[in-house]
């Protein structure tokens, strides 16, 4: 698809992100903040995150237009090993556009960060998510027990899939 791309997020992604992630129907991606201020305070952190090597955020385009955002969580004890995270306007969900999403932030995560496994977390019940990391070529390893946690607090299992250089 010729019409996505990423770039780091900005600061002026802060309304689309919000507006994107306080979606009702968004329920497995966890949201911590509560406003556009709070949501730019968090985008203004990211500068940091990647000079300290914890992470690399991306805002998703299509068409020139933000339709989401994803990101590199590095692993602090395994530097080497990233984990995925994304999400994608509801608006946009069952065209194929997270899996390309998903794509480019692995070409970011093996080329450009040195990365030699990448990984992605999601709920069993996110079978949309599962389908992007099958789609992807990622491998199912196991379930873990109670490593996700919704917006009331309470903890899940989630599948983790993987892929290797």
């Amino acid at each position: 698809m010729k019409d996505l791309k990423i770039r780091y997020q900005m600061v002026k992604d802060a309304a689309d992100f919000f507006r994107i992630l306080k979606n009702p129907n968004f329920i497995y991606f966890l949201v911590t903040v509560n406003s556009i201020a709070e949501e730019k305070d968090s985008l203004r952190k990211n500068t940091q995150r990647r000079k300290n090597n914890e992470s690399y955020n991306y805002t998703f385009l299509y068409k020139n237009k933000v339709v989401g955002g994803g990101g590199v969580r590095i692993n602090r004890t395994r530097p080497y090993i990233g984990e995925l995270g994304y999400f994608l306007d509801e608006k946009y969900w069952g065209r194929g556009l997270t899996t390309a999403f998903v794509k480019l932030m692995e070409q970011e995560g093996f080329s450009k960060l040195g990365l030699s496994r990448i990984e992605i977390l999601m709920r069993p019940e996110n079978k949309a998510s599962e389908k992007v990391a099958i789609k992807n070529g990622y491998q199912k390893e196991g379930r873990l027990k109670k490593v996700i946690k919704d917006r009331e607090g309470k903890m899940h299992d989630a599948f983790i899939y993987a892929k290797v250089l």
